[in-house]
Parts: structure tokens; C-alpha cells; sequence
């Protein structure tokens, strides 16, 4: 939504306001105990609600280009690589 009030600034579309409802469905796989645990993300849908005075196609190309422009829709699209580390007491934690 930050993107939408953004670009919606810089191509004079006036956004009066604004709400989403976002719906992700995820699956959980294996055990904890056997430490065979794996989490996924199976999908999302979004619902944006705008009020704006402005014509439907400049709204749309607002929209578009907030879509482009969201960092976390376009890692979801397009994966990344992700690389994390732990630390323990401020040293490296190990796989165990």
C-alpha cells in the first residue's frame, strides 16, 4: 500500500484511501521430533480496495506500477536467494 500512496503522488492520482486483505495459505510438512519439519508457503490473494476521483485507467497504472514496484510481491514472483545465520550468545550456532 506504501507503493500505491507513492506512485499515486507522482503520477497526480489522488488515492483518498485505501484497504487490503491479503490471504496466504501455507502447508507444514514432517515432524519437530524427527527434525524433518518443513514449512511452504502454497499461495496468496490479495483484495485492494482504492477511492479515488480519478479515472479507472490512471488508477490502473497506478496500480501496475505499485505492483512492480513492491519488493516483497516481487520476491514472492520471482525468488531470491535467501541465505540467514544464527548466533548463540553471540557466536555462530552450528547445523547440530
Amino acid at each position: 500500500m506504501t507503493q500505491v500512496s507513492r506512485y499515486g503522488h507522482m503520477l497526480k492520482v489522488a488515492v483518498k484511501g485505501m484497504r487490503m486483505k491479503v490471504t496466504a495459505r501455507y502447508r507444514v510438512d514432517g515432524s519437530v521430533l524427527n527434525d524433518t519439519v518443513q514449512g511452504r508457503m502454497v499461495g496468496a490473494e490479495t483484495t485492494l480496495e482504492i477511492d479515488s476521483p480519478d479515472p479507472p485507467e490512471r488508477v490502473a497504472r497506478v496500480v501496475r506500477n505499485a505492483e512492480r514496484g513492491c519488493f516483497v510481491l516481487q520476491a514472492l514472483q520471482n525468488p531470491v536467494p535467501v541465505t540467514g545465520r544464527t548466533l548463540l550468545n553471540g557466536a555462530p550456532l552450528g547445523d547440530g
